[in-house]
């Protein structure tokens, strides 16, 4: 794997964590959580497809290596929905409260 896959695979990974973020709503982080919630999907939403045995609906091969796109934007998606269960928002009024 070359610099410039593993730039362009960064670069890959970033979008499709923003995506995932967006689709939750949850806007904290930057570039590099982009880029990590990325990862991190890929790792979660290519796990549970292979769990419920689910086709690799749109794979992107970079270099010699291949990145689930869609199961990427499902796992960052579902894990950034976690971090903002668990992350305590401030209401209107000031006071931080959480879901439970």
């Amino acid at each position: 794997m070359t610099t410039l896959d593993c730039v362009v695979l960064l670069v890959v990974a970033g979008i499709c964590g923003a995506i995932g973020k967006a689709i939750v709503g949850y806007s904290r982080g930057g570039c590099l959580a982009s880029i990590a919630l990325g990862f991190i999907g890929a790792l979660l939403g290519a796990w549970i497809a292979r769990t419920l045995k689910l086709p690799e609906l749109f794979e992107l091969t970079i270099g010699d290596q291949p990145f689930p796109i869609v199961w990427s934007i499902v796992g960052s998606a579902l894990f950034v929905a976690v971090i903002a269960m668990m992350t305590p928002r401030e209401n209107w009024w000031g006071r931080r409260q959480t879901w439970w």
